[in-house]
């Protein structure tokens, strides 16, 4: 996703160059099997230009974010219930209050 971030629109093999310069070497395929997966969930939209796929995101990074942060807290919460619902009550009580409050601000804006 950041490669995708980063270029606003680009294909699979930009993706793959990027990612495999100086690094361990990744195939073709498993990155057009993540992007593809990326599609069907929704993260990405694919258009195609003759025989080339271009891939841009649906969502800002930020967006995303808070998609995955809410996904997460979803499953804890559906997992463990009010044992869950507990220790995160438990963490803001030793959260800075600023930051508690920003914490407040921010719950507020969702």
């Amino acid at each position: 996703m950041e490669e995708v971030w980063e270029r606003e629109e680009t294909t699979v093999r930009e993706v793959l160059e990027t990612l495999n310069s100086g690094r361990k070497q990744r195939a073709y395929t498993t990155i057009m099997t993540i992007m593809a997966r990326l599609e069907k969930k929704g993260f990405l939209r694919r258009r195609k230009r003759g025989k080339t796929h271009f891939y841009r995101p649906t969502m800002s990074r930020d967006e995303y974010l808070e998609a995955r942060a809410q996904s997460r807290v979803d499953e804890l919460v559906a997992d463990y219930g009010d044992l869950a619902l507990a220790h995160f009550a438990r963490q803001l009580g030793s959260v800075d209050p600023k930051r508690r409050a920003a914490l407040r601000k921010l719950a507020k804006g969702s």
